[in-house]
């Protein structure tokens, strides 16, 4: 019977030794990408907004909606890698 995953965020993971430091040390690049592309994005959307620019206002919207996305899909991706491993210990 394989165990769940246990993958966390873990920047001081990058000597690469196993394949879950491997995953934690690129889910935490993923994660500090992803809140510097929501940081980036909300900006443009102010200054947008501010100056009524509205192609840097819908540019800012999708670049924060897109932000909390990778970031929600990369939280996720271990339990749904979790979910699969326990689905194929049933078949």
């Amino acid at each position: 019977m394989m165990l769940p995953l246990d993958v966390t965020p873990d920047f001081s993971a990058t000597d690469g030794t196993t394949l879950v430091t491997i995953v934690g040390a690129l889910l935490t690049i993923v994660l500090i990408t992803a809140i510097a592309s929501l940081i980036a994005a909300a900006i443009l959307w102010a200054y947008g907004h501010a100056t009524g620019n509205y192609h840097a206002t819908h540019t800012g919207k999708l670049g924060v909606l897109v932000a909390l996305g990778a970031a929600t899909l990369s939280g996720a991706g271990v339990a749904w890698i979790n979910f699969l491993i326990g689905v194929g210990e049933g078949m």
